[in-house]
Parts: structure tokens; sequence; C-alpha cells
């Protein structure tokens, strides 16, 4: 652990005891040199990642929240583009292809693939098949599967991937026309890796310096049309220098 220490130790110990007890809040600690330095060092007392039961059953809602007001506003544009089959990075059970088409007016025509782990994978097919959502809504585990997608979209995911966003699309044969990213962990100066506690699992985290994320999809081939911070959405990595400047943040993205 490369973490700077900003308060007294027994201050550091208390937070430790509270990340581990966690059960309901987003919770960050420490600070590592690579992804996989900071999968290696998740505490053993708890899962690592999502692809357990427990993240399968978790209760994400389906409500809108009002940090993903920016980027249903470019999956509608993208619809009324034309656009028709769009690609959930980590979806989960199709938590948004549930809240948004409350509101986005969907086509008949339109497809919504979520790829997301296994455990969850098998969950949302059985919540597509309750609800009657199967001719729109399907699922995979793969992401190249994202390859000829009119849309990518991601909603907080790309923190908790160990492949990067340029890794992914370099790895497709067809890259998606549109990227719509929404509440993706930045921070203006470097990138730093961490663990967040999500209640019934640690996972590795990377919150990615902003520039060079969007050097990422710029070497991609992929124009910047719009662009926001999440404000009001916290993230907080305490006890590392740094680690209050970090914020989550979105665009849109076209292919040139």
């Amino acid at each position: 652990m490369i973490s700077t220490l900003l308060a007294a130790p027994w201050s550091v110990a208390s937070y430790r005891r509270k990340f581990l007890a966690n059960r309901e809040d987003n919770l960050f600690m420490g600070s590592f040199d690579s992804f996989a330095a900071a999968e290696a060092a998740a505490p053993a007392s708890k899962a690592v990642g999502y692809d357990n039961a427990e993240a399968a059953k978790a209760l994400y809602s389906h409500q809108i929240y009002f940090w993903d007001y920016p980027a249903l506003f470019w999956i509608k544009r993208s619809i009324e583009d034309g656009m028709r089959s769009f690609f959930d990075l980590g979806g989960h059970v199709g938590i948004k292809y549930y809240a948004f088409r409350r509101v986005a007016n969907y086509p008949a025509e339109l497809r919504w693939r979520v790829c997301d782990v296994p455990g969850v994978v098998q969950a949302g097919g059985a919540l597509a098949i309750e609800r009657e959502a199967t001719a729109q809504l399907s699922f995979c585990t793969d992401f190249r599967e994202a390859s000829g997608h009119d849309v990518l979209y991601a909603s907080g995911t790309l923190q908790y991937l160990p492949t990067r966003i340029g890794e992914i699309l370099a790895a497709l044969p067809v890259k998606p026309r549109r990227i719509v990213l929404n509440t993706t962990a930045a921070h203006p100066d470097r990138t730093m890796h961490t663990l967040n506690s999500v209640g019934f699992a640690v996972c590795p985290y990377r919150i990615q310096r902003h520039d060079e994320l969007m050097g990422e999809l710029a070497s991609a081939g992929y124009k910047r049309v719009d662009g926001w911070r999440n404000e009001g959405k916290p993230i907080k990595v305490p006890f590392v220098e740094g680690g209050d400047k970090a914020y989550y943040a979105g665009g849109c993205f076209d292919r040139r």
C-alpha cells in the first residue's frame, strides 16, 4: 500500500473497521500501484467483485436518479437519431433499461444487450422473462459482443473493470457509432487504484486521470460531443493524498 496518511493512526484504524463492517454505504480505502495490486489486497472476510451470489440478489433500484439525466438525454437522442442497438456494459440485471423505458419511448425494434458477470446475467435473464422484456432485453458475459452495436453505454462501470476502455474498443472488430459514459470515476491529476466496499463485497477500483481517459477514447477514433460532471454523487478516498479530488463524470463520444 502506498497511501499517504493524513490523520492520526487511531482514525485510520477506526475507518478500517467501518469499511470492513460496511453493509450499505459506498466506501473507499487505500491506494495501490495497480488494479491487480488492489485486488490482491482485498480483505479475506468479504467476497471480491460482483461475480458472487450476493451481487445477483442485490436490490438495485430501477428508478432514475438525478445523476442519470445527462446519459438519459443522450440515450433518447440516440433513439431519435435512428440508433436501435444498445450495449449496456456492466448493466447488472438491466436496471437502466427498465428505468429509462418509462420516459424514453423505446421503439419496438430497439434491442438492449447487457454484459455482466455470469451470476448477475442469470438473474437478469430470469427477471426479463418475469417482466416480459425478452423481446428487447438480452444478456451476455463477453464485452466483445459490443461489436457492431450502435451505442456502447457504460454507467458506473469502467472503474470496476481490469480492462480499460481503450483495450475494450481495440478488441471490437466493428466499433460502436456512439459511446455514452456516465458516473465514471475520474481524477484531475492522476490515475489511482483503491478498494471499494459495496456492502456485500469489496471491489478493486480504478479512478482514472480524466485527460488519460479522454486520450484513450480519442486514440480509438472518437470525438467528444458532450461532457459533464455528476455533481452531488460523492466519491472520496480518505487518508490518501489527492483522494478528496476524485469525482464522477460522463460524456457522449461519436466515432469519427
